[in-house]
C-alpha cells in the first residue's frame, strides 16, 4: 500500500507523487513514515527530506513548516523546498556569501531582517549539503 506525498511552499507545489517511504527532518529528529503510520502533526526542521520510490531515493532540501500524516497521505507545508536536481550550486553559494557578508556587517538591522538572513544562511547550507551528498 503506497503513500501519497505532497510538498507545498507558499510559492508552489514542489512535489506530488505516490511513494514507498519518506524521512522528514523534524525539530524532534528524523521521522520515517511508512504506509499505515499513525496520524501525526510535527514541525519540520531545516534539513534533508528523503523520498523512496521503487528502490530509488530522491533528496529534497526543506526549510521550516509542518508535516501532517493522515491515513496514507503525507503533506509537508514548508517555508522552502527544492529537489536536489533543481539546486543551482553556484547560485546558492553566491546567495550564501552575500547573506554572510550582510550578517557580518549587520549593526543596525531590525530583528526581523536579521532572522531572515539567518534563515537564508541555514537554508543555503541545507541545499549545498543535499547537492554535495552523493559526491
Amino acid at each position: 500500500m503506497p503513500l501519497t506525498l505532497e510538498i507545498v511552499t507558499p510559492e508552489a507545489k514542489v512535489y506530488s507523487d505516490t511513494i514507498d517511504t519518506v524521512v522528514i527532518p523534524t525539530v524532534e529528529g528524523e521521522v520515517g513514515i511508512l504506509p499505515g503510520h499513525i496520524p501525526l502533526l510535527t514541525q519540520v526542521e531545516d534539513g534533508e527530506l528523503r523520498v523512496t520510490k521503487a528502490g530509488a531515493t530522491e533528496l529534497l532540501a526543506v526549510s521550516g513548516g509542518f508535516a501532517e500524516v493522515e491515513g496514507d497521505c503525507v503533506r509537508v507545508l514548508a517555508e522552502h523546498a527544492i529537489s536536489e536536481d533543481k539546486i543551482d550550486e553556484k547560485a546558492v553559494e553566491e546567495a550564501l556569501r552575500r547573506a554572510q557578508e550582510q550578517l557580518a556587517e549587520a549593526k543596525n538591522l531590525d530583528p526581523q531582517q536579521y532572522e531572515k538572513l539567518l534563515d537564508l544562511v541555514r537554508y543555503s547550507g541545507v541545499q549545498l549539503a543535499v547537492k554535495r551528498r552523493k559526491r
